[in-house]
């Protein structure tokens, strides 16, 4: 019996270790008019700072802003933000913001509480937070990269049925991620992440997953275009397979303008 517990308390241990060795992140997705643009970077520039101060004190542990194409106010949405935590609770349930107006203070130590509290309160109308998607990475290559200002991203936005789920994560792991991983051992791109809705899910909600490839810049991107399409004129059976277990949504492509780590 001794035995068993000391297993069961190591085992949790272990599980502990691997969930706190886990990405979360909160995507955030806004709307922004052509006449509110400048007011809406002033915006994120105001809280940058602030971010910066929710990291050293372990709120999160990174912050991006990222610029979308095509962006136009007919095609859903101009920017991105993404919040990135080790714990998947203090994502969810809002205490990451509790001590805001600290992390303000420490953040502008010339300007008043009341004139915080305005700056704060502006900030809504400067842009129209549309979507808000809680999410945790499930894979990703290997390799060095630090993702520096002006990186492009690609980011598929994935619809799979719930029945599918297990096959399709499977078949992104096991098919594609060693081909992305070639990709990146070979300098075609900087990384990739596959990315697995926590909420909203269900039959209603828009995507369930995302793939996120990492670039230095927009003619790494086009090469890769090109060396993808050489690759497919040659069937295969298993990619086939693999794609055919979910529905390609949309795809954005975006540009890094903010980064807090």
């Amino acid at each position: 019996m001794k035995k068993l517990m000391i297993f069961i308390v190591l085992l949790m241990v272990s599980n502990i270790t691997i969930a706190q060795e886990k990405l979360f992140l909160l995507f955030e997705f806004m709307q922004v008019d052509n006449e509110q643009e400048a007011a809406y970077r002033d915006t994120e520039e105001f809280w940058e700072k602030i971010h910066k101060e929710r990291v050293k004190a372990g709120d999160i542990i990174g912050w991006d802003l990222w610029l979308l194409s095509p962006g136009g106010e007919q095609q859903g949405f101009q920017y991105l933000t993404v919040a990135l935590y080790s714990d998947p609770i203090k994502m969810m349930d809002g205490s990451s913001w509790e001590h805001l107006m600290d992390r303000a203070k420490a953040a502008y130590p010339d300007m008043t509480e009341t004139d915080l509290d305005k700056k704060l309160n502006h900030s809504s109308e400067t842009r129209d937070l549309a979507v808000r998607i809680f999410t945790e990475e499930i894979a990703t290559t290997k390799g060095e990269f630090d993702m520096p200002i002006g990186t492009v991203a690609q980011i598929d936005m994935m619809k799979v049925s719930l029945e599918n789920c297990r096959s399709y994560e499977k078949a992104e792991k096991e098919i594609f991620q060693p081909i992305h991983q070639k990709t990146v051992d070979a300098g075609g791109k900087a990384n990739w992440g596959l990315v697995r809705f926590i909420s909203p899910i269900g039959s209603d909600a828009y995507a369930s997953h995302m793939t996120v490839s990492m670039f230095k810049d927009y003619k790494q991107v086009l090469d890769e275009y090109d060396n993808w399409n050489k690759a497919a004129v040659t069937p295969n059976k298993a990619i086939e397979d693999g794609l055919s277990l979910r529905d390609l949504k949309y795809v954005y492509m975006a540009n890094l303008i903010r980064k807090v780590r």
